[in-house]
């Protein structure tokens, strides 16, 4: 793995040697030029920064700066923790686009097999598809969310670009990809095929506004992600202050910060990219890059294995019943978190398995109570079924 990395830049090795006590930039074992190569074994989490920055149009590119986002990052004071974080340095991009997605497909592959959360600071998006194809050899599906305003889905049969690699994810062989869920879209930057094509597929597309309103129907989607993604142009403007990135809407600070957190604290994450990092990003718009990395950080350290499922003391069972059949859904006494069950799948020695038990809130045991069929159990149900 070690080949494909550079050491963080003397600047920021530098910059880091005078922080104080407790920050983050003192508590990180980082790969410093003249020094080993990190511990990864050990670690928890590891920063991965790929400086590809090449979209479809544009061969030559420039190389991420990742050097004000790293130094926002360090200096800030670790939370309530006592996880191992390294940084592993910088991928330089390769020769071709495809030879950098091939460089992270094959460290994320390696951390993950390591129980190690990479964790991606990257230019064009598309790099996505290295991170998800990572898990070729690793999941038999794989659930990817991405945030972003865009679905990225595109034309699969043209080359890839940082606007349609999931289209190539969904018709490329090995086919791994389970679900595609989109939180925060924006209805005027989406061709109207593409959405039919969200709905075609089951896949779960949230609008911003949706989001917003109730910022907490984003966790069991997140709950339920093993890849999760972030476009920083799904960022207000106002918020992230960054020239190339302009949408005078999107999630405000807070609100991104929020959806780390959760991506964090979910026991099935186990990689998370930020992408389309200019190569130039000012200082507020760093600043609170670093903030989401921070977030997504604290949640991970404060994850609850709440899902041993066999162990019935530790969870309530609710069956409410309904016109045609009944719905069981489970709440966790320890983290008050819930799931619904998928009783169709039961009996089915199939890829699916894993999926039988579906993330949701209260508020979809509540809709059931109402007689009402939440709208995230019938898209698994229709979706499942298409697939035994």
């Amino acid at each position: 793995m070690i080949e494909f990395f550079t050491p963080i830049s003397k600047e920021v090795a530098k910059f880091r040697k005078d922080l104080p006590n407790h920050t983050l930039g003192k508590l990180i074992d980082a790969f410093v030029d003249g020094n080993e190569f990190p511990d990864v074994q050990n670690a928890s989490m590891a920063i991965v920064a790929v400086l590809d920055t090449r979209s479809a149009d544009d061969e030559i590119g420039a190389n991420l700066n990742p050097n004000s986002v790293r130094k926002e990052l360090y200096k800030l004071y670790k939370g309530n923790w006592d996880s191992k974080i390294v940084d592993l340095g910088d991928v330089i991009s390769g020769h071709r686009r495809e030879d950098s997605r091939y460089a992270l497909k094959i460290i994320v592959e390696g951390l993950v097999k390591l129980n190690v959360i990479p964790i991606i600071l990257g230019g064009s998006q598309d790099l996505v598809y290295g991170q998800y194809r990572a898990y070729d050899g690793i999941a038999k599906m794989v659930t990817v969310v991405n945030i972003d305003s865009r679905f990225d889905i595109g034309d699969s049969e043209a080359p890839m670009a940082n606007t349609s690699y999931v289209g190539k994810m969904i018709v490329d062989e090995p086919f791994n990809l389970h679900h595609y869920a989109v939180l925060g879209y924006q209805s005027f930057f989406n061709p109207p095929e593409e959405i039919a094509l969200m709905d075609k597929l089951y896949f779960d597309a949230y609008r911003l506004g949706e989001v917003t309103a109730d910022i907490s129907i984003a966790e069991p989607v997140l709950r339920n992600a093993d890849v999760v993604c972030l476009d920083i142009s799904a960022i207000k403007s106002a918020d992230l202050r960054c020239r190339s990135q302009v949408n005078p809407n999107g999630f405000d600070g807070r609100e991104i910060c929020a959806l780390a957190r959760y991506a964090g604290i979910s026991n099935r994450v186990s990689s998370f990219g930020i992408y389309e990092i200019p190569e130039e990003i000012d200082t507020q718009g760093a600043i609170l890059l670093a903030q989401i990395l921070w977030y997504f950080m604290e949640g991970v350290n404060f994850r609850i294995a709440d899902e041993h499922f066999e162990n019935t003391e530790l969870y309530t069972h609710y069956v409410v019943p309904l016109e045609e059949m009944d719905l069981t859904f489970i709440r966790s006494n320890k983290s008050d978190r819930w799931w619904m069950e998928l009783p169709f799948l039961e009996g089915h020695d199939n890829k699916f398995n894993r999926h039988t038990l579906l993330p949701c809130t209260k508020a979809d045991y509540l809709a059931a109570c109402n007689q009402e069929i939440p709208e995230r159990w019938l898209k698994a149900r229709l979706k499942n079924e298409i697939n035994l």
